[in-house]
């Protein structure tokens, strides 16, 4: 690996843990805003930044969550899960408003992982969840679409890794 690409997904890696930490009461639970999800749009520009998104989610997970191990199975599971269907599908789509459109229905849809989690493990009722957190993701990454779109003019993200 080079030693751009190793850095380049450390600081995304660092960057999920602090936006991660700085909102940690909203971040986990039923009704959460994980304001570092906004990260996962960065897959839209370039497939390489998985990896630091990946590791973000994990290392987040693993320090903050107060559910335990079985967090890091679901939460980095959804991640990888999710973030590789979307990859697939960005073989078919080069449009860039038409993939952040698609990352934010995607992680949106598939929130039901971690809907599946916390009523396995915290006994929240499914469907309710379900809603909660897939909502919470779609604010994000809603709001985050257009953010990265505009950071992307300015700092080329298929270029930096």
């Amino acid at each position: 690996m080079k030693v751009k690409f190793i850095a380049a997904s450390a600081i995304i890696a660092a960057l999920y843990i602090a936006v991660t930490m700085l909102v940690a009461p909203i971040s986990f639970g039923q009704v959460q805003f994980r304001i570092a999800e906004i990260f996962n749009h960065l897959v839209a520009f370039n497939p390489r930044y998985m990896l630091g998104v990946v590791l973000g989610v994990f290392i987040s997970n693993f320090l903050l969550s107060s559910i335990g191990p079985i967090d890091l199975i679901f939460g980095v599971g959804h991640t990888i899960i999710t973030l590789g269907i979307f990859i697939f599908i960005c073989k078919f789509v080069k449009n860039i408003w038409a993939r952040l459109i698609i990352n934010t229905t995607l992680f949106t849809f598939t929130m039901f992982i971690i809907a599946a989690q916390l009523n396995i493990v915290l006994g929240f009722p499914f469907w309710e969840t379900w809603l909660f957190v897939a909502f919470g993701e779609f604010v994000v990454l809603a709001v985050g679409a257009p953010i990265m779109y505009t950071l992307n003019k300015r700092l080329n993200f298929k270029k930096l890794i």
